[in-house]
């Protein structure tokens, strides 16, 4: 059975803001990771990238990865609701380097996969 992991934008932004290898990290975490990144995160990362700077670049390779991963639908409007409000129902995992994000998705009994030391990710359980 697959596990199903919800991408935040800053998960997808990851390799060029945190030099993380993202689906790497899932595949070596993870026996049959399905990566999902919900249709907010999507429209986040195209609004990111039209901007100038790094961010826009690490949003630019995030909106490219992002084609690695099966997009989902759902109410919210805004990504971070969108991971919240998918997160258990429609997804096992939820990566994500946000703290206000994890903190809301541990709060939902789900485990987060975030930035562990340099470029390594781990799983942290509520």
């Amino acid at each position: 059975m697959n596990e199903r992991v919800l991408m935040d934008t800053n998960a997808l932004m990851m390799p060029v803001e945190c030099d993380v290898r993202v689906f790497e990290e899932l595949d070596r975490l993870l026996t049959t990771p399905e990566p999902l990144v919900p249709r907010a995160v999507l429209d986040e990362l195209d609004a990111l990238s039209g901007n100038h700077g790094e961010e826009a670049v690490a949003a630019s390779v995030g909106h490219d990865l992002s084609e690695r991963c099966r997009p989902i639908e759902h109410e919210a409007t805004e990504a971070d609701d969108a991971c919240v409000e998918l997160a258990g129902e429609r997804c096992e995992l939820v990566c994500t380097n946000d703290r206000p994000l994890r903190e809301r998705v541990l709060e939902r009994g789900v485990p987060v996969i975030g930035l562990r030391g340099r470029n390594t990710l781990a799983i942290t359980e509520p």
